[in-house]
This record gives structure tokens, sequence and C-alpha cells, in this order.
């Protein structure tokens, strides 16, 4: 299976599925309210803004998996995210991205593209050590390992690359200004 044959569930009930987004420079990124890293969001929406007519679309799925950083409802996440960041991109049903009740889309990511490593600095060596701290061997495998990992998917439906939390932002504004 390829990325345009999975679906994601909606805050309406429904499916989202990939093949609509066939042709187009794709993020996958799971997100929180109450984390870090929710400031992710104000590049995520620039970068929406700035690249969207151009074919580029950002699947936001809140996940509550990582220290419970994704309280409340899909509707008061969505308020959240409206209100303090004015978020236009789509916002999906608030799901796992690890374990068994991960979404399959999921599955999907990790396997095309592993963890390779927070990188370099103070949040990345933070990142390293809470991550230690929930699994010894988390270096070899693919989980996710906190919120705002973001898959970027390319026209052709390839997983061209996986940024982790702690990856500077603009490194992912090049990337996809190169894929579009």
């Amino acid at each position: 299976m390829g990325f345009y044959d999975y679906s994601v569930p909606d805050t309406k009930g429904g499916e989202l599925s990939m093949k609509s987004f066939e042709g187009k420079v794709v993020i996958v990124v799971n997100t929180a309210t109450g984390c870090g890293f929710t400031p992710h969001y104000k590049p995520l929406e620039a970068m929406y803004e700035k690249f969207h007519d151009k074919g580029l679309e950002i699947i936001d799925i809140p996940c509550n998996q990582f220290a419970g950083q994704a309280p409340g409802t899909d509707e008061e996440i969505h308020q959240f995210c409206t209100l303090k960041y004015n978020t236009q991109f789509p916002q999906m049903k608030k799901s796992d991205v690890n374990g068994e009740n991960a979404l399959p889309l999921y599955a999907f990511l990790k396997e095309q593209q592993g963890f390779k490593g927070f990188g370099k600095g103070l949040k990345a060596f933070a990142m390293d050590k809470m991550a230690k701290k929930a699994d010894k061997d988390y270096k070899n495998n693919p989980d996710i390992k906190w919120n705002f990992t973001k898959f970027v998917i390319d026209r052709s439906g390839n997983v061209a690359a996986r940024f982790e939390p702690t990856e500077d932002m603009k490194e992912l504004e090049k990337l996809v200004e190169s894929l579009l």
C-alpha cells in the first residue's frame, strides 16, 4: 500500500482519504495544544498561507499520547488552534500514532521514514534524555517520540522526509519549497 491508499478520521465522523491529496506536497503532523512545541503551529500556518496555492497541504492530527498534552475534545482543540494560531489547514480527530490503536497511516509513515535522531542542541539533548527514560532502546525503533513530528510527502506520494520536533522549522520549509 502507498500513501494514497490510507485515510484518517475527521472530526465529523467521516474519513479523509489521502487520495484527495494526489499531486500535492503534504505535511502530516501529530500535534498537541499543551506542549513546548505547540508554537510550531505558527510557522506551519505561515507555510500553509505561503505555499497552499502552489500545492501544499497540511494534515493536523492531534494526539494525546505524549504526557497528555492534547487534552480536551476535538472541538476544544480546534478552537484553541484557530483562535491562538489562526490555523486554516485541516485538523483531524484526535488519534494515536503509536501502539495497537495507532492510525494505519502512521504505521506506513514510520515504516517509510524511521527515527534518525533529535539532532544537536539543548532541545535535542533534553528530548534524548526524556525518550531514554521512556524507552532505553528508543533510537532503534521508528515510533513517534513526541508531539510535532512531521512527515513530508512529495507530489508522487513518496514519504520524502521525517522531521523531529527539535529540528529547525526553516529546514522543513526549505524542503517543502524544493518539492513544490
